[in-house]
């Protein structure tokens, strides 16, 4: 299995440079269901903030991005349940895609609750404000 860094998924799913966006489109067009490609939570959550921060993507262009990974056979998303978990947050205006893949992620790991001081976080059930 191969891993695939932020930049190369980020040039993917814009696909706004000459040069390195069809190499990308090659790199993750070429996984297969028996060799997929990994992308990590850190990978995951860079892309969204690069897209949100550098493209001013609306959050459900970037939610729409991440559901077609998350969709892809041939792609292998660590923690796929809660990113997904974060993306239906994001698309529905509920908590940032951050804050709610921290707050999936507790709930994976076995945690009753994840304080904070964040009031949107804490309007979805795994968060308590602190």
């Amino acid at each position: 299995m191969i891993a695939i860094d932020t930049n190369i998924l980020v040039r993917y799913l814009a696909q706004d440079d000459p040069a390195q966006s069809p190499r990308a489109t090659q790199i993750v067009e070429r996984f297969t269901e028996d060799r997929p490609g990994f992308i990590s939570l850190i990978t995951t959550a860079e892309t969204v903030w690069v897209l949100r921060r550098a493209y001013a993507m609306p959050d459900s262009g970037i939610a729409a991005a991440i559901e077609r990974l998350l969709q892809a056979d041939t792609l292998l998303i660590q923690n796929e349940r809660e990113v997904f978990t974060a993306m239906i947050a994001l698309k529905t205006g509920a908590a940032t895609f951050s804050a709610a893949l921290i707050g999936a992620l507790g709930a994976w790991a076995g945690c009753s609750t994840t304080l904070t001081f964040d009031r949107k976080a804490a309007r979805l059930k795994e968060f308590s404000l602190a």
